[in-house]
């Protein structure tokens, strides 16, 4: 059963304390009760709030070990907050406006925060697309000099799969590539696309793997009816990416933080239909339970 605040009231008053947010993380990645982390073993004992010890191979587990949430400073009050701010943000949110809202100490204590929320917004092992989907690839980044189109200078490659839903748009995937060779898209499209699907893609040689890959796949070369836009749904959801990195992020993306981004827009957008900003509060918590922890040092790789 899905629980979770419908309104910034509701969660104000129901999210008091520390206790009673860890108690609800508890909720989330023990449903069934305590899963001892080491061995499996059920039965536990409370040493303190927050903190079991199991009875069956004498390991202290935490609700907070081994997600998003561990070795992190700030209360969970903060947390719980953050993660309300950032769904209920239409259009993403920005660090600055993260730390005004909350009252964080230090611009760099609201950027870990949200890229750590980041981070949590693709949940591990999640579903592949699958059904007729369309595939296409588009650069992000600032105007540059040289070559347009494929081959961009000093642009990042960013692979598009864009799900069919009738005449409309479904789920999409986004990912960073470095190239658009064979080996790169085949290992890219396995990883967000369920063996069997139906591929569409424009004619580049490099997607002819894709019938020998598991794959159906549909070529639709370029058109001369300028009116019938072929791959309109990549190109819709590229069209709105980039105007969504160049409103909420000022068009500023770093390309070692660019993933990070695409996994926000990518949960924003597979949302767009929901009515409820208290369930993207609780798919959000739900996805940093099962997300690993992340240092400082991991997300920034020494480029701040």
């Amino acid at each position: 059963m899905e629980d979770y605040p419908k309104t910034l009231v509701e969660l104000e008053m129901r999210f008091a304390t520390d206790e009673a947010c860890r108690a609800y993380l508890y909720s989330l990645r023990w449903p069934n009760g305590f899963v001892c982390p080491q061995c499996g073993g059920k039965r536990m004992s409370l040493i303190s709030n927050g903190l079991y010890l199991c009875l069956a191979c004498g390991r202290k587990a935490s609700v907070m070990q081994g997600t998003i949430f561990q070795d992190s400073h700030l209360p969970l009050l903060t947390w719980f907050r953050a993660m309300w701010y950032v769904c209920v943000q239409k259009n993403g949110a920005s660090a600055l406006g993260l730390q005004r809202a909350l009252g964080l100490g230090s611009y760099r204590t609201s950027w870990l925060l949200l890229h750590k929320l980041r981070k949590a917004m693709i949940r591990p092992h999640r579903d592949r697309l699958s059904g007729e989907i369309e595939v296409d690839e588009t650069y992000v980044g600032g105007v540059r000099k040289g070559i347009r189109g494929r081959g961009a200078a000093g642009k990042s490659l960013v692979l598009i799969a864009a799900e069919k839903n009738g005449k409309g748009l479904g789920r999409i995937r986004l990912t960073c590539i470095p190239t658009f060779s064979s080996d790169i898209l085949q290992t890219a499209l396995h990883s967000m696309v369920k063996e069997g699907s139906t591929i569409i893609t424009d004619g580049l040689n490099s997607y002819n793997f894709l019938s020998k890959a598991g794959f159906n796949h549909i070529i639709e070369f370029p058109d001369e009816d300028l009116n019938k836009c072929r791959l309109a749904r990549c190109h819709l959801v590229a069209s709105l990416m980039k105007r969504w990195i160049l409103g909420t992020l000022q068009g500023s993306v770093s390309v070692e933080h660019l993933q990070d981004y695409l996994n926000e827009f990518t949960f924003r957008f597979n949302r767009r239909k929901s009515k409820s900003r208290g369930k993207l509060f609780y798919r959000l918590a739900q996805y940093a339970i099962e997300t690993e922890a992340v240092t400082y040092s991991d997300i920034t790789k020494h480029n701040i």
